[in-house]
Parts: C-alpha cells; structure tokens; sequence
C-alpha cells in the first residue's frame, strides 16, 4: 500500500478569518490528494485581504470567487481547465442567471459537471453566491 501525501494550500484559522463568530476551526483554501485538488467554497472575499468584495452585486461576487479559484488553481498545479465539479450555491433563485452566465465566461469549453443549490444564508450575510469546484493535476499542459 502506497503513502498518502496531502497537500494543503493557504491554511488559516477560523477565529481570524471570522472574528464575528465564535469558531476556532483549522482549515485551508485547497487541499491537492492524488493528483486532485479540492478547493473551499470561494465566495466574493479577496483571499489576500479577507475583505468582502461585490457587496450587493452577484456578478462581482461570482467574478471574485472564480478569479480565486483560477489563483489557487494554479498555486496548487491546476487550471481551470482541468475543472471536473462545480457546485454553486446561491441565496435567490434569481441570480441564477447572472451566476450561471459569468461562471460560463470562466469555464468556457471546459465542460465540469455541475450542482446548483439554492440555500437560505450563507457564512456571512452580504455574501449572495458560493462555489466550489474539484479539479485534477493534468500531466499534459
């Protein structure tokens, strides 16, 4: 049997990244197993900065979450391209246009499969969208 060797990218403690909230969970941006890399929900928050970006505006907040996911992406040796899941997950059914339509923009020929979930709140409240996505190490650039 083989040795498992996991990868973890950007790891941060929830007490600092939500100070709001009474939570002290170890957790990271992205985990690489097995030539797969598993990214964390990115949501309309600059990972640099942990500001909240977009307030209000889904489109920005899309543009944000899947401008971090292509940066992590390739900080673990990926590209949007080698994309296979997302799931999206939203706060109104209504934006799921204007999700949909800027995350086609990114994921353009790429062809992942898919999940959209309507939910009633996320982490923080002037988030409006949040997707996930599961992409693999392509030995081939």
């Amino acid at each position: 049997m083989t040795e498992t060797t996991h990868v973890r990218l950007r790891k941060f403690n929830t007490k600092e990244t939500y100070p709001e909230q009474n939570l002290d969970n170890d957790l990271c941006q992205a985990v690489v197993a097995n030539g797969v890399v598993y990214l964390r929900g990115q949501i309309g928050q600059d990972l640099e900065t942990r500001e909240s970006v977009g307030i209000g505006d889904v489109v920005a907040q899309t543009e944000q979450a899947m401008f971090n996911i292509d940066m992590l992406l390739k900080e673990a040796g990926s590209k949007l391209a080698d994309i296979v899941k997302v799931t999206i997950y939203i706060i109104d059914p209504r934006y799921r246009e204007d999700v949909y339509r800027t995350v086609g923009k990114w994921l353009k020929g790429v062809y992942p499969v898919s999940t959209g979930i309507v939910v009633q709140a996320l982490a923080r409240p002037e988030w409006l969208v949040e997707i996930d996505a599961t992409a693999v190490i392509s030995e081939t650039e």
